[in-house]
């Protein structure tokens, strides 16, 4: 037992370099193992030479931003995270950065909504998200919490001309309709897509970007290689989420920016395509949505 709980804990191996380099679309740094210098040079020894770092709260925000001003390679993504706002509103001090939160509601949630829009306006930060609807861990009491801020960050993205990073989990259809009410800005990415063919030709409709994580090279997820297969080649990005949803054959083990290959062989595979053209691809599409 003591074995396989180590092997968990254990990082994967390097994956042979790509030929061709890409971006990882969406990173936490601020949440793995090592200096950031370190999990940098390591991805871009396999040939992973950006990165989106992505804030989640207000001091994982400022870190973002502190991040991409010290290394050219890492673009900032600066927002509140869907559960996050409910949390701010309601007072629980208790927040993803474990700071002691203020006794909450609308002025509460407007301040801290202030400090991301001022983040924004910075020249490193190429995006306003991961913002959006979590359905999963937030009740019926913060759903109307959640789309305020929801509206507040596309507006924020389109005022600033950032692109807009979603977060969508078990909320595919009120997303898409605040979306649709509030007008998308230019560049609007789907961070770890998770929904099926039918919706991804919607996106696809509008010019949104899907990126693919981890899951799709999940055995189970065959409607999400099928959304893979529906989205044009040009909206098409990949990510790791890491430290979260590290791709076949080490989920459950650390993610990190170097195993995006992993995840762009997987994909390539699906959509009948050497790794170097999905890569091509991958690469000016993500500099693209991100403004870069």
């Amino acid at each position: 037992m003591a074995k396989k709980d180590d092997d968990r804990s254990t990082p994967p191996p390097l994956p042979e370099p790509l030929a061709v380099a890409v971006a990882d679309s969406h990173t936490h740094l601020d949440m793995q193992s090592g200096t950031p210098a370190e999990g940098l040079a390591r991805a871009a020894s396999v040939g992973v030479t950006t990165v989106v770092q992505v804030g989640c709260d207000v001091p994982g925000s400022r870190w973002a931003a502190e991040l991409a001003a010290q290394f050219e390679q890492v673009h900032a993504a600066v927002a509140l995270h869907p559960n996050e706002a409910p949390r701010i509103f309601l007072g629980d001090p208790d927040g993803w950065s474990g700071q002691q939160r203020p006794a909450g509601g609308e002025a509460a949630l407007d301040e801290a909504l202030a400090e991301i829009d001022a983040l924004a306006a910075l020249p490193q930060v190429r995006a306003v998200g991961e913002t959006g609807l979590d359905y999963f861990r937030t009740g019926p009491e913060g759903v109307e919490i959640q789309k305020e801020s929801f509206r507040r960050h596309i507006e924020m993205a389109k005022r600033h001309g950032k692109a807009l990073v979603i977060h969508d989990r078990d909320a595919h259809e009120d997303v898409i309709a605040v979306l649709l009410e509030e007008g998308a800005p230019e560049r609007t990415v789907f961070h770890c897509y998770s929904g099926d063919a039918e919706m991804a030709k919607v996106c696809a409709e509008h010019g949104w970007y899907l990126s693919f994580a981890g899951p799709v090279t999940f055995k189970a997820n065959q409607p999400l290689r099928d959304a893979l297969l529906a989205t044009p080649l040009d909206r098409v990005l990949v990510e790791t989420d890491a430290p979260f949803l590290t791709p076949h054959p080490y989920r459950g083990r650390p993610n990190a920016p170097y195993l995006i290959p992993v995840t762009v062989r997987s994909m390539a595979a699906t959509l009948g395509l050497h790794e170097d053209e999905l890569a091509t691809a991958i690469a000016a599409n993500t500099a693209r949505a991100f403004g870069y």
